[in-house]
């Protein structure tokens, strides 16, 4: 279907802000009621939006994690089907034997949980010592049907290692969304990322950053959007931005050079096979 029959253009809303304990849900609803009066579809929170930053510290706080549908998760549905429109947020989540997991949440416009995700690269320096908060995610990424978008999660340092994007796009994800927690120095080295995995798979990359520095580390800077061509489409430091998809964009990019090159599938599960894990460089 061409732009020109096209009745309506999905739009997402991504915003920078925070609901750190249970009792936010007023606050949240009123944001998405926001967003969905500003005609958002679906709205994107940063990484582990319903706590507030704890990687800052080594220390975990055994009061932050909960299984599936605790406090938070429900805080969370609650507030997708009150305000009647999809939410991609997330927390620290635990599986049936009480491993901890950086886990994204998927949720439909009636508050029903469509897909979970768990953060696969986990990084371990000052500031972001995730390491000692969760674990590594064990399953590779899959899009799920939100606001009739086929949509996939990249939990922030994921992006930095295009496999879980490429996977995304190999099963027909037209919009990575990538929640994330970094330092506004950094923004360089990540625009560059998304654009060259933009490009590389033909999707629409949008992230959306913690607002402001927590716990000492300089936590900051914009929300992104970027065409499945891998031109920035949007930069803003407001609270609340709406980015419109054109999912007409993302069959025009795969069917020109890069997006038409085969994916040999075969050719790289056999290379990977042969190839040991790295969970990180020797002197890391």
């Amino acid at each position: 279907m061409g732009l020109g029959y096209r009745l309506h253009m999905p739009t997402i809303a991504l915003l920078r802000d925070v609901f750190p304990t249970p009792d936010c849900e007023p606050a949240l609803t009123a944001r998405l009621s926001q967003a969905a009066q500003l005609g958002a579809d679906l709205v994107c929170l940063p990484e582990v939006p319903s706590l507030p930053w704890a990687p800052c510290s080594k220390t975990p706080d055994p009061t932050h994690a909960e299984p599936i549908g605790g406090p938070r998760c429900t805080m969370q549905a609650n507030a997708a089907r009150a305000a009647g429109i999809a939410l991609v947020g997330g927390g620290i989540c635990t599986d049936d034997a009480g491993t901890r997991f950086n886990t994204a949440l998927c949720f439909d416009a009636s508050g029903e949980l469509q897909m979970t995700y768990r953060k696969v690269h986990i990084p371990d320096e000052e500031g972001f010592w995730e390491a000692d908060h969760y674990e590594a995610g064990q399953d590779p990424p899959m899009p799920c049907v939100l606001a009739g978008m086929r949509v996939g999660v990249q939990i922030c340092s994921d992006n930095n290692r295009p496999f879980g994007c490429q996977h995304l796009a190999a099963h027909g994800c037209e919009v990575i969304l990538n929640p994330r927690a970094t330092e506004a120095g950094t923004l360089d080295t990540w625009t560059t990322t998304w654009r060259a995995n933009a490009l590389t798979t033909g999707c629409w990359i949008l992230s959306v950053n913690r607002p402001h520095p927590e716990g000492g580390t300089p936590i900051g800077g914009p929300s992104v959007a970027v065409s499945p061509r891998g031109e920035i489409t949007l930069n803003s430091e407001d609270a609340l931005t709406l980015v419109e998809i054109d999912l007409d964009a993302v069959a025009g990019a795969r069917n020109d050079y890069p997006g038409y090159l085969a994916r040999p599938t075969d050719i790289y599960a056999k290379a990977w096979a042969a190839t040991p894990p790295q969970r990180a460089w020797p002197d890391a």
